[in-house]
């Protein structure tokens, strides 16, 4: 039954996804928004609203470890596993504005988060590092300014030539959004509690449950929709929801639990922070790099490694 119920959320998700990136890309034509700050509003939200459901029972029940681990975990498998895995089967192409300002504020938003929670522990005010409810309040204003900035400096998007999108009526791409959303969280919810049963019958701590069990699970709708919108050559809506996915988590997922309850890194150790700041960098040295503007499949691959080892090294440490 539990593994019947695991395939039945994964099948929510992928046809949620699927829903979710022709509903949003047509919307995003009629508006006259990109298809980026679609996928990094809009799209990053909802395909975050596993991770903000999962850290805020957290914050509510004060497991710190669940919800900091959860968040860390997540942005991690976003951006090596799922953005190497998307740009893996098919190259990823970047604009000047994602090279310019898009990557670098994602991993601000991240160095941020980090030196926030983790900067008593390095100064020697704190054994642990914690985020406390001030802290908290200061991720919620960035979030807010963050989200302001994206649609004032958004550039029109020239007139598609895509039948499809203009074909699809305006209450049809609306209700595609609305049921594409549902099936990714009811689906990625589905799948969580049932694989955290399992891993809690194995007896993993915590903070292993969190970093690997609850991330993946809870980045189904990412994953999923980053790669129907790489399939249908929406390269920019799937590197929105990206880069969108891992600013929610760290600025509001984190800032809003934080204002719940006083959240600890002492969980975090410096390898799990050393990935997740290396994980944010690697999408703007690959802008640089390479075939620049586009993350190559050899890059991808080169992501998928550094997520395998992270993974690996999780296991070992037990």
């Amino acid at each position: 039954m539990t593994l019947l119920l695991l395939l039945v959320g994964l099948g929510l998700v992928v046809l949620g996804a699927d829903w979710l990136v022709d509903g949003a890309s047509s919307i995003a034509r009629r508006a006259g928004v990109s298809q980026f700050v679609i996928g990094l509003t809009i799209v990053g939200f909802g395909t975050s609203c596993p991770e903000l459901v999962v850290s805020l029972t957290g914050a509510i029940e004060g497991n710190a470890d669940i919800c900091v681990g959860n968040v860390a975990g997540s942005n991690i498998f976003n951006t090596l596993f799922i953005l190497g895995l998307t740009s893996l089967l098919m190259p990823v192409a970047m604009t000047e504005e994602n090279r310019r300002r898009d990557i670098p504020i994602a991993l601000l938003a991240t160095a941020f988060m980090l030196m926030l929670g983790l900067g008593d522990r390095f100064l020697g005010l704190s054994a642990e590092g914690n985020l406390s409810r001030l802290d908290g309040i200061l991720l919620l204003l960035l979030f807010a300014a963050y989200i302001v900035y994206c649609f004032r400096s958004d550039e029109v998007p020239e007139t598609s030539s895509e039948k499809e999108d203009n074909r699809l009526q305006l209450w049809k791409a609306i209700m595609l959004v609305i049921l594409g959303l549902c099936g990714l969280i009811f689906g990625g919810d589905m799948f969580v509690d049932n694989a955290t049963a399992l891993a809690r019958q194995i007896g993993v701590s915590d903070k292993f449950v969190a970093v690997t069990i609850l991330a993946g699970g809870t980045s189904l709708p990412e994953l999923a929709t980053s790669i129907v919108a790489a399939a249908k050559k929406k390269d920019q809506l799937a590197l929105g929801n990206i880069l969108g996915s891992n600013v929610f988590n760290a600025l509001l997922i984190l800032g809003a639990s934080a204002i719940i309850t006083p959240l600890s890194f002492s969980s975090i150790t410096i390898a799990d922070a050393a990935v997740l700041l290396t994980s944010a960098l690697l999408p703007l040295i690959w802008a640089y790099s390479g075939t620049r503007c586009r993350i190559d499949r050899w890059e991808g691959v080169l992501m998928l490694t550094c997520f395998a080892a992270y993974y690996i090294f999780l296991f070992i440490n037990l």
